[in-house]
């Protein structure tokens, strides 16, 4: 089950169908607990469905993780179009935009969990070849959806942890800090460029790394 059983090419592939399903799963979660505290605005908009086209950002989706991809770089960075939500149809609104907003991390979690189990089948596989197959999709599975629960966690608008931290913020700070949303993926950026960004997550995204390993068993 050993990589070096596959090319390049083949492992490139197999990434396909896990990270298609980390950032379309991730948004579908915000759209389902929307509606079920009384924004039924994704659904309406035919956003609740698995189907990866009604999600895909050209260049969040495809270009920029196709490059990385294609480019083998060691970290992984995309996104999909955000789901709409209408937060005055919402009941209990600062409470019901935290649980959205911890929707798609938390969906990205159990995503990670699941991909971890699967592993487990690589064993019932009499074929080296496909069980080595099914190996390299759950260790990317894992990867790339603790990558993004880990980074949608950062608390800096317009990602999760950002909205998440707006609402527990006294009113009139929940107010100025919500203004940085429109600066906040340029920020990002400058963190990532900088290495500062790196030195909040890397602990966390491994140990959940290795804690989701550990249960896979790999």
């Amino acid at each position: 089950m050993e990589s070096e059983l596959l090319t390049p090419e083949q492992i490139t592939i197999l990434k396909i169908l896990p990270l298609l399903l980390a950032i379309t799963l991730h948004e579908v979660a915000h759209g389902y607990v929307a509606k079920l505290f009384g924004d039924d605005t994704a659904q309406r908009l035919g956003r609740l469905t698995l189907n990866p086209l009604a999600h895909i950002d050209p260049l969040g989706t495809v270009i920029l993780p196709g490059a990385m991809l294609l480019m083998g770089s060691p970290f992984m960075f995309g996104w999909a179009k955000p789901v709409p939500i209408a937060t005055g149809r919402l009941r209990n609104p600062r409470r019901s935009i935290m649980l959205v907003s911890l929707a798609g991390p938390g969906a990205n979690l159990l995503m990670a969990l699941a991909w971890a189990l699967i592993a487990h089948a690589a064993d019932l596989i009499p074929n080296d070849l496909y069980a080595a197959a099914l190996v390299e999709m759950c260790k990317f599975g894992i990867f790339f959806n603790v990558l993004l629960t880990v980074f949608n966690l950062v608390p800096i608008p317009p990602l999760d942890g950002g909205r998440v931290l707006v609402e527990l913020l006294p009113y009139n700070m929940a107010q100025k800090y919500s203004r940085i949303e429109p600066y906040g993926f340029y920020i990002l950026l400058a963190l990532m460029f900088t290495g500062i960004l790196g030195l909040f997550i890397t602990l966390p995204l491994r140990l959940l790394y290795a804690l989701m390993m550990s249960v896979s068993g790999l």
